[in-house]
Order: structure tokens, then C-alpha cells, then sequence
């Protein structure tokens, strides 16, 4: 949900703010390579046009996945990126491990009062608050299907249109 940023953690800022002068020297550089703390983000020149085909594709690149997260830091919607990848590491969980890892994403994404709350309906909550009462893999399927559709309608077509998506683009275009 959006909230003012005297809300946010001053680590979110700051993560913000690291991300913003990653990606600005990203598009500084004629190689396509930045350099973050202790590593080297690299890809394709072309690969950036490939993001433009679907948004599974975009999430499918790690380096699409990374600029789109750092997009939704922008826009303070990170929480929805965050959800849907503890869904996707959830669905690998053991068995013995699904209550626990379970309550932790319930806690911090769709529970009253979770700290990373994600815009879901009522009905939805209702459905996955029942499917806490038996943890299986398929727990967040509803909650996860309806983020991502609201990722891929509103928060994908807003980054196609961002200036830092139109410049790496341009720049893949021109070599």
C-alpha cells in the first residue's frame, strides 16, 4: 500500500536511493555493465527489447526482474514483487516447513496490520487465510495470481513507459 515516506524504513530509502544511482550509471555507460558493491550486473544489449514482449519475460530475466523491482521501489509498491516472489519460494518449500514459512508471508503481506500489505479483495483474503488452517504449496495460489495480473495491467505497462525502461531501450536500439 502506499504510505508517506516518513513511514518507510530509513533502509528502504537508502536501498531506494542506491538502486536510483545504480541504474542512472547503467545508463551512462556504453557497455551496458555497473558495478554495485561487490558485483558486476552485465546483459545483452538487446536484452532490454525482449522486456517489451511480456511481462513473464520480464520476470524470467534477472536483470529485467532487478529493474523492475527497483521501478517499484520508485512507486512504493515493492511489496507486490516481494509477495510474489515469497509465493514462488514458498511453492519449493518442504513440506515440513510450509506452516511456518506460511505464517511469515500471511504476517508480513495480507494479515490486519502486515507491514508489506498487498492490495487483495476480501473474498481472496478470506480464501487464503482458510488455506493457513492446512499449508499446502498451492496456499497463495489465488492471492499470487491476482497480484501478478495486477503487476502485469498496471505496474508492467507503467514501466514500459519509464524513463529508465525508454533509455535502456533506446539505447538497444541504437547498439
Amino acid at each position: 500500500m502506499c504510505r508517506g515516506l516518513e513511514s518507510l524504513p530509513i533502509t528502504c530509502l537508502e536501498r531506494a536511493k542506491e538502486l536510483k544511482a545504480l541504474f542512472t550509471s547503467l545508463l551512462q555507460k556504453s557497455d551496458h555493465s555497473i558495478t554495485g558493491k561487490n558485483d558486476k550486473l552485465r546483459f545483452n544489449v538487446d536484452e532490454p527489447l525482449k522486456w517489451r514482449e511480456s511481462f513473464d519475460k520480464l520476470l524470467s530475466s534477472p536483470n529485467g526482474l532487478c529493474l523492475f523491482r527497483a521501478f517499484l521501489i520508485s512507486e512504493f509498491s515493492e511489496e507486490n514483487i516481494a509477495f510474489y516472489l515469497a509465493c514462488e519460494d514458498y511453492q519449493a518449500t518442504k513440506p515440513s516447513k510450509l506452516a511456518t514459512k506460511a505464517k511469515k508471508i500471511y504476517d508480513e503481506f495480507i494479515g490486519s496490520d502486515a507491514p508489506r500489505e498487498v492490495n487483495l479483495d476480501h473474498v481472496t483474503k478470506a480464501i487464503t487465510k482458510e488455506n493457513m488452517e492446512n499449508p499446502r504449496q498451492s496456499c497463495f495460489n489465488l492471492a499470487q495470481a491476482k497480484i501478478y495480473t495486477l503487476m502485469e495491467k498496471d505496474c508492467y505497462p507503467r514501466f514500459l513507459k519509464s524513463s529508465t525502461y525508454l533509455e535502456l531501450s533506446r539505447k538497444a536500439k541504437t547498439g
